[in-house]
């Protein structure tokens, strides 16, 4: 990586913020090869993120006033686990997963004391199904409890009734254990493959406008 930054004329000229896009395309490519790809593809879209980290990274040891570097991530990602999992570099005792997150979240905690709401450190920037599943989560920690859909149809006569109807989906979906975030992607997978299929028996069909 450092000999890329050195001698590409390309990757010279990249900072931080330029590398976004990219590094939100290979974290999608990374889910998709994870829930519907080969492990072959896996592998190298491992990579491919990967090599984002080192990107950012490589940029960062540059850094005139703060500099740090690929070492130094490590590093902090080392003492974090070690922080982050007493029972297991410790002298803590968790026997079941729940045990294990409330030591996680104690540590979490512990970390982030100068955090004033549950809500700080929530990325704005999620994907809005996986944003509301987590934000459901947060707000139950402060008694703010958003109703499960009990409901057999959901007819939502408005778009803010529709709005109410997608989060008590996403509340159903968390209260279950379910990925609303997930769920929605492999049905709209089913959804493209029932596209081609319909395609490959009429392939003269014409393509009209999309109306979206």
């Amino acid at each position: 990586m450092r000999a890329v930054r050195d001698r590409c004329v390309w990757t010279q000229q990249i900072d931080h913020r330029a590398l976004v896009p990219y590094l939100v395309e290979e974290s999608a490519e990374l889910v998709d090869a994870v829930e519907d790809g080969s492990r072959a593809e896996l592998r190298e879209e491992l990579g491919d993120l990967l090599w984002q980290v080192l990107f950012h990274a490589e940029i960062a040891s540059r850094d005139p006033v703060e500099p740090f570097d690929i070492d130094d991530v490590a590093a902090g990602l080392t003492e974090k686990m070690v922080r982050r999992h007493p029972h297991v570099f410790g002298d803590a005792v968790a026997t079941t997963p729940e045990q294990v997150l409330v030591l996680w979240n104690a540590a979490k905690a512990a970390e982030k004391h100068t955090r004033t709401s549950v809500l700080d450190g929530v990325s704005e920037r999620m994907p809005s199904l996986a944003l509301a599943q987590k934000l459901v989560g947060k707000a139950a920690l402060v008694d703010v409890v958003v109703a499960p859909d009990t409901r057999a149809s959901v007819e939502p006569s408005s778009e803010s009734e529709l709005g109410d109807a997608l989060l008590a989906l996403v509340a159903t979906a968390r209260a279950n254990g379910w990925d609303a975030d997930r769920a929605l992607r492999e049905r709209l997978r089913e959804l493209q493959a029932e596209t081609r299929r319909a395609e490959s028996e009429d392939p003269i069909a014409p393509v009209g406008p999309d109306p979206t």
